[in-house]
Parts: C-alpha cells; structure tokens; sequence
C-alpha cells in the first residue's frame, strides 16, 4: 500500500490546484476573499507550536463541500505556515478508501494533517457538525423517496440550496474553521 509521504510527494500543490480547476474555482476563490480568520483566535497561536507541518487535501473539484471548506483550509495553513498538497480523490481510490465516512463513503474533502515525517496527526472532514446538521434536515425535509418521479428534480434542487448557502453563509465558514481548529488542538 501507497505511503502517505508518496501521496503527500506525487500530489498537486494547492495554488496550482485552484488555478486549473474548472468546476468550483470562481466560488472558491469568493469565499476565500470574503473569508478573514480571527485576529484574537489563541488556538491559533498554541498550533504554531504544534507538530503540524503538512496538509493532505483528497478532493475533487465539482466537490461543493470542497468548494466552502479549501478556502478556509487555505487561510489556516497560511496563517501556520503549512504546505498544502491536493490530491484527486478518484486517481487512487485506496487512499480515500483509508477515510471513509461511516465506514462507507468516499465523501470529500478530506484534510490528513501531517507532521515533518509524513505520519498522520489527525484528520478532518468532510463537513462540520453545523453544516451535516443542515444538509441532512434539508434532505429529510425535501426528498421524497428514491422511487418517486420527482426523486431527480428535487435532488437538484435540494444541491442547489446548499451550494447556494455554501457560497454566502459565512456563519457556515466560521463553523468549519472553528472544527478544524477545534480538530487540529483535541485531535
């Protein structure tokens, strides 16, 4: 099995990552501008002095999780001065396979933070509390069931509305800075 240092290595360096994306990459890049960190946040501080060196991004790039969450990721790791590397979750699946999500999905984006030896300190992803608190009542509240003719539709409808609030809710990008942090200091 593939070592997390090789994917670390052979994987896409986050600047040239948003720069080519074709589907999420205006969005991102929205969120990114409007998003600032806290200026008196201490957790950031106490994780300057931590092991953390490195970010293992497994995403894709049509991902709306990932569109909301990178550009928060991308403000934490500069404010900590962590190198950040994306790798295309559907070119190896045995690495996402690592990080299912309840045991069974391949759900992205995934954050592994490493430390200078490439061993994994924790892991994050792929939405925060808040945020599957609201896409799993959104679900409930607006899908019928699998077998109804209207399933398609208002699963389209039901991605539009959360990648609608995930491009303007800024209480939602403070809620996944503040799980990754939290993430990062309790582990």
């Amino acid at each position: 099995m593939t070592n997390l240092e090789t994917y670390f290595k052979n994987s896409q360096d986050i600047g040239p990552y948003i720069e080519q994306m074709q589907d999420n990459k205006d969005n991102l890049v929205s969120i990114y501008d409007s998003f600032k960190l806290p200026e008196d946040d201490e957790r950031l501080q106490k994780l300057k002095s931590s092991n953390y060196s490195k970010v293992l991004v497994i995403t894709e790039d049509w991902c709306g999780d990932a569109m909301m969450n990178l550009p928060i990721l991308k403000h934490i790791a500069e404010a900590l001065e962590l190198e950040v590397k994306v790798f295309h979750r559907d070119d190896d699946t045995h690495l996402i396979d690592q990080y299912l999500t309840n045991g069974k999905s391949r759900s992205i984006p995934i954050f592994v933070f490493l430390n200078d030896n490439f061993e994994q300190e924790t892991v994050w992803g792929p939405r925060a509390k808040e945020v599957q608190s609201f896409v799993t009542n959104l679900r409930e509240d607006t899908l019928p069931s699998k077998d109804h003719p209207d399933y398609e539709d208002k699963v389209k409808e039901t991605h539009l509305i959360i990648s609608n609030r995930y491009k303007t809710d800024s209480t939602f990008w403070k809620a996944v800075y503040n799980s990754i942090i939290d993430q990062m200091i309790y582990k």
